[in-house]
Order: C-alpha cells, then sequence, then structure tokens
C-alpha cells in the first residue's frame, strides 16, 4: 500500500555549518548556520550592519571565513576563490550593483558570460526575455541607465553565468516602489525557470511575500528563522522590519 504524507524536502543546495567571520578584531559572523534548498527562495534579514552582505561574500569566495563551513552541493567550498565559486554555479549581484559603467549594457552581460569564454545567444535571449528594457538599451552605456535599469543588468549579468544559486544583494535599495514591485515579480520568474535564490533585503514585507523561508540575523547571530510566511505575520518581525506596533 502506498505510503502517504507531506514530501521529502529538497536537497540541500547551500549549508553553512558555525560560519563565523571576523573583520580584523570585529566579528561580522559569530558561527551561524543556514540551509537553502534545491528550488527555494530564502530570504535574508537584518538591520544595517547584521552580517547580510559579509554571509553573501562569504559564500561567493570574497570573504574567507574564520570557522566554520560553507557547503554548495555537498561540497566545501570555504577559501575558494572567487572566480572558482562562478565556475561552480553560484552567481552574484552585489549591493551597490556594481556594473561597468564604461561600458554597453550587451558589453556588461558579455562580461557576466566570462566562464564560458563567450556569451552563448540563449543566455541573451533569457536575460533580455526577462528584461526587456535591456535588450532595448544594449548599446547603451551602462553609466547612462536608471538606477532601476542598472539593478537590471546586475542580475542580468549574474544570470549569464548560468547560477544554479542566485545571490541577491539588496536589489530594491533606492528604487521607486512601482519599480520594486516589477523587480520582485522578475526575481520570481528566474525562480520558476529553476534557479535557486538566496535574498538580502531590508524590504522585509517584499521578500517575504516572495520567498519560501527566511532567516532574521542581527549583529552576526540568526535570531529567527522558520516560514516566510510565518515571520511576515511574527510580531517581533513586524515591529523591528514592518514598522508596526506589536499588539
Amino acid at each position: 500500500m502506498a505510503q502517504t504524507g507531506a514530501p521529502a524536502p529538497a536537497p540541500a543546495l547551500l549549508e553553512l555549518a558555525r560560519l563565523r567571520v571576523d573583520h580584523g578584531a570585529i566579528t561580522a559572523l559569530k558561527g551561524i548556520d543556514l540551509t537553502v534548498r534545491q528550488g527555494e527562495v530564502v530570504a535574508l534579514l537584518g538591520a544595517n550592519g547584521a552580517g547580510k552582505t559579509t554571509t553573501l561574500r562569504t559564500i561567493s569566495g570574497l570573504l574567507r571565513p574564520a570557522a566554520g563551513e560553507v557547503r554548495f552541493a555537498g561540497e566545501r567550498i570555504d577559501g575558494v576563490p572567487a572566480h572558482h565559486v562562478v565556475g561552480l554555479g553560484i552567481g552574484h549581484s552585489p549591493e551597490g550593483r556594481r556594473v561597468f559603467a564604461g561600458m554597453s549594457v550587451l558589453e556588461n552581460l558579455q562580461m557576466g558570460a566570462y566562464r564560458f569564454g563567450r556569451a552563448a545567444p540563449e543566455d541573451l535571449d533569457r536575460v533580455f526575455g526577462l528584461f526587456p528594457r535591456l535588450a532595448e538599451r544594449r548599446r547603451q552605456t551602462a553609466g547612462t541607465l536608471s538606477g532601476g535599469e542598472q539593478q537590471m543588468l546586475a542580475i542580468g549579468r549574474a544570470l549569464m553565468g548560468r547560477p544554479e544559486l542566485l545571490l541577491l544583494d539588496e536589489p530594491s535599495m533606492g528604487l521607486a516602489p512601482i519599480i520594486v514591485a516589477q523587480l520582485f515579480d522578475i526575481i520570481g520568474e528566474i525562480n520558476a525557470q529553476g534557479t535557486t535564490v538566496l535574498l538580502v533585503e531590508q524590504n522585509a514585507a517584499q521578500a517575504l511575500r516572495l520567498a519560501d523561508r527566511g532567516y532574521v540575523l542581527e549583529t552576526g547571530e540568526i535570531r529567527m528563522s522558520g516560514p516566510a510566511a510565518e515571520l511576515l505575520h511574527d510580531p517581533r518581525v513586524r515591529e523591528a522590519y514592518l514598522g508596526e506596533s506589536a499588539v
């Protein structure tokens, strides 16, 4: 007789275990544990200085941990150089966008495909399908784009590396609400196309509405975690991150 019940959870794609990162004499991450499963959107929330960007930069190989482990698809990658991490299947759209301002939109996207030697037409088609505005401005210098367009370009550039896991660092920062809503719709579509997403955001409401699960990081420690819908309605989260007083 066939067994019934909840389906088995998807396998862990990314695992942080007891991860500690120091910035000189300051401990930025104090032994955190975090898991992202295949196919999920996971939100990492926290105030400025909580350690969110440090977490992403450590995953992507830009920072080396003082202790603990980073595992991707079951293999340890802490200490692996950043350009090798990209080759393993992790894309990173950094805080502040950091597009190549003097290069065209197309040249920026081609830079994202450097691990393959050249940009594949199907990868460009995917990015232009997600971001039609980039297709319209493919010859335009990136530094002349609006903030929202630069954010689209930063995400598109990361997608050109065909990541299995996409790290997004504050994609809504400084953008108008209508652009933020469009951007989160596109992030949802990227996930629906099969890319797992770890999303760092101060816009907690938008992030938790999109995410499957979430973590709350405070001064280098994970203080809360759970299903995104539960965190969205938790009085502590609502008071601290949604500007609503607990009742």
